[in-house]
Parts: C-alpha cells; sequence; structure tokens
C-alpha cells in the first residue's frame, strides 16, 4: 500500500534521511525505530509532504505521489498523528474530530466522531476542551481525527507517549483491530514491548539510515540494532 524507495531529505550541509527505503503492506503494522534523531519524523513528513524529499520515490498503492501536496495525499487515503500534539485547543474533543469527518465530506459526521471517539476509548471526553487534556487523552484524540477521513495508510508518530500501561496495552489492541479491517499502519514509537507485542515488521533507523528490516523478533537480535538503540539483546 505504501512504498518509500531511496528517500533522501538533506537540510544544508546534514543529511538527515539518507536513501531510506521501507514498505507497509495493507493488514499489517509496520514499525519504525531508532535512537532520537535518527530521523524518523523527518521522514514521516516526507511522506505525507510536509517536507520536500532531496531524492526518492513515494507511492501510495502504486501511484508515485512524491510531488504531490500533502491535501492530495490526504484525499488518496494518507493520514498521521504528530509528534508534538497538533489539536485544534479551543475545540472541544468531538468538534477536533467532526472536523477531520465533515473535510472528508462523510455522509453523517457527528455519527462517526461518537463512533470513533468510542473506538479510541475517550467518548466521556467529548464535551471537553481539547486544551485541558492531559497528553495521553489528547493523542488517542489524535488518533480518532486521524481515523475521520477513512484512510488507506495511518502514520503514527510516537501514539503511546504519555499514556499508561492500561492505555497503551488498549491501544495496541485497537491497532490490531485496525489492520484486521485492511488498514496499513505505519508506526513510531519508543515503547518497545508495544513494538514487539503488535508490529508485522520493523525498520530501524540511525543517523538517517535503515540498519535493519525485518519480522520483530529477527531485528532486535542483530548486533547493529542492540548497538544503535536496544542495548540488550
Amino acid at each position: 500500500m505504501l512504498e518509500v524507495d531511496g528517500v533522501t531529505v538533506r537540510f544544508g550541509g546534514v543529511v538527515a534521511v539518507d536513501g531510506a527505503s521501507i514498505e507497509a503492506r495493507s493488514g499489517e503494522i509496520t514499525g519504525l525505530i531508532g535512537p532520537n534523531g535518527a530521523g524518523k519524523t523527518t521522514l514521516f513528513n516526507v511522506i505525507t509532504g510536509v517536507q520536500p524529499a532531496a531524492g526518492g520515490t513515494i507511492r501510495l498503492d502504486g501511484t508515485d505521489i512524491t510531488k504531490l501536496a500533502t491535501h492530495r495525499r490526504a484525499k488518496m487515503g494518507m493520514s498521521r498523528t504528530f509528534q508534538r500534539l497538533e489539536l485544534f485547543w479551543t475545540l472541544t474533543v468531538a468538534d477536533n474530530v467532526r472536523v477531520a469527518a465533515e473535510l472528508a465530506r462523510h455522509g453523517d459526521p457527528t455519527a462517526l466522531t461518537e463512533e470513533l471517539l468510542d473506538r479510541v476509548g475517550i467518548s466521556h471526553l467529548a464535551a471537553e476542551p481539547s486544551g485541558s487534556l492531559p497528553t495521553g487523552s489528547a493523542r488517542l484524540v489524535e488518533v480518532a481525527r486521524a481515523l475521520a477521513s477513512t484512510p488507506r495508510v495511518l502514520l503514527l508518530d510516537e501514539p503511546a507517549s504519555g499514556l499508561n500501561e492500561s492505555e497503551t496495552v488498549a491501544l495496541g489492541a485497537l491497532l490490531r483491530q485496525l489492520v484486521a479491517d485492511g488498514l496499513a499502519v505505519v508506526l513510531v514509537e519508543h515503547d518497545m514491548s508495544l513494538v514487539m507485542d503488535i508490529c508485522d515488521h520493523v525498520s530501524v533507523l540511525d543517523l538517517g539510515r535503515i540498519i535493519a528490516s525485518g519480522p520483530p523478533a529477527e531485528v532486535r537480535t542483530q548486533p547493529a540494532v542492540i548497538e544503535a538503540y536496544l542495548g540488550v539483546a
């Protein structure tokens, strides 16, 4: 569903992403892990059109989207959350999600909003101002809003950050339900328990380069990954 082939990003003389290639298939969760500053969010920004690439190709369901504007990628079925929360802070939780449903021209935005808030476990917060939420709840609002556009590819940038243990377990269960419905999920996350439990495939990014890729159990034992990120086998 998503093919990222040889993407390179430069900021002046700094190469932030160096020929990175990843794939995300429908019905699977692809993890993208690595140390802080490895280039994970930058790669997300390129995939979603926020940041132009200096080289490489991005395809969505076989169509080259490398030079398409962000909103056109969204209309084609791509949605994301952000490492740094990007909610409409003066709107209620429900209105944050309803905005996305309306922009996607869903037939019943209110019903979809209620369904998604219930699905991510925060329906009791529907009338709360988004600016009053703790970080964990705010991240779940972003997930619900991203789903309101009924994407085919969902990119999540550290969605478990700020969640407690039970919320993290629930998030993992939700993501497995979503891919069971045919969605392709790409997950940037530092919670290795979550990554190893729910991902079908993991790619490791270090200093802008993919240094390992494969099933989680295989990737976690590779010496280069242990040295660069995990620290233990």
